[in-house]
C-alpha cells in the first residue's frame, strides 16, 4: 500500500517530499508507533542522519532499562565468544 501526498499539500506545508517523510517518521518514532530502525527506513535515512533529524526536533532516543539489559547480555555473549572461540 502506498500513500501519495499531493504537491499542493507539500507546497502549503512548505516542505519537500523528503522533509515530509522525515517529519512523519520522527513523529511516529516519538509516539512509539515505529522503532528507530523502522522510522529511519520509512524516511529513507541512514542512522546518523535520522538521529540528526530527531535532534532538530528535540526528540530523544528512547533507551530504557530493557534496552540496557539487552545490550549487556549481547556484550557478555560477545566477550564469551572472544575468550572461548568454538
Amino acid at each position: 500500500m502506498g500513500v501519495q501526498i499531493s504537491e499542493h499539500v507539500l507546497k502549503e506545508a512548505n516542505m519537500t517530499a523528503k522533509e515530509f517523510l522525515a517529519e512523519v517518521a520522527v513523529h511516529l518514532y516519538d509516539i512509539g508507533k515505529l522503532t528507530m530502525g523502522q522510522a529511519r527506513k520509512f524516511a529513507g535515512l541512514d542512522p546518523i542522519t535520522f538521529q540528526k533529524e530527531l535532534a532538530k526536533r528535540n526528540v530523544y532516543i528512547k533507551y530504557d532499562i530493557n534496552d540496557f539489559e539487552e545490550d549487556m547480555k549481547t556484550i557478555e555473549e560477545l566477550t564469551d565468544l572472544a575468550e572461548n572461540p568454538r
